[in-house]
């Protein structure tokens, strides 16, 4: 259709269209339309790699998300929250842990803003493999550096002491997280895990 209305095919169409093949589950057509981009000269930028990280994410790609990470950086396109977040999932999904939390920590060391998203993908990754004092140790972080500490990341976190039999750990949790949401205890600074 579009190449018989001479619309030209430029960095929005293409991330339209890798977004579509991300939808879809469709990881590796968004990879085929990102090789198309780069033989055709059309800019690749943050929401390309994003989309086509992000299929590979669903597909358990970790591999090839973080080569995109790494194509990123060679080809001086920035990296972004949505970009790492997607990679450490992917990571974590594939099993990955360390990697996971490498690129964690590439984003602390690059003072990248850190969400909740992003530290709950994190948190996720130590509880995967059941290293529960490192996800409160960071949920502790999140605390402290007042990063909204929901529901999801916490329900990890008590999940991560439950896989590890640390049962009154986990009701700790819970118990300051039901404090907090009632409005019994301060819902910032630590939280007082240990």
């Amino acid at each position: 259709i579009l190449a018989s209305s001479r619309v030209e095919s430029d960095t929005i169409t293409f991330n339209a269209s890798i977004t579509a093949c991300e939808k879809q589950g469709q990881w590796n057509q968004a990879l085929q339309l990102l090789s198309v981009m780069a033989q055709s000269k059309v800019e690749c930028d943050t929401i390309t790699f994003n989309s086509a990280c992000s299929a590979c994410e669903k597909a358990m790609k970790w591999e090839i998300a973080l080569q995109l990470l790494s194509l990123m950086a060679e080809g001086k396109v920035e990296s972004d929250n949505i970009s790492c977040g997607t990679a450490i999932s992917a990571c974590k999904k594939g099993g990955k842990w360390k990697k996971a939390l490498q690129i964690f920590c590439v984003m602390k060391q690059r003072q990248m803003e850190l969400d909740t998203v992003t530290f709950c993908a994190a948190i996720s990754a130590f509880e995967a493999v059941g290293e529960w004092e490192k996800a409160l140790q960071l949920l502790d972080v999140m605390a402290k550096q007042e990063v909204d500490v929901d529901t999801i990341t916490c329900s990890v976190a008590i999940s991560a002491c439950e896989k590890s039999r640390k049962g009154e750990k986990a009701l700790q949790l819970f118990s300051e997280l039901h404090a907090r949401t009632a409005g019994t205890c301060p819902s910032s600074g630590p939280m007082h895990l240990r």
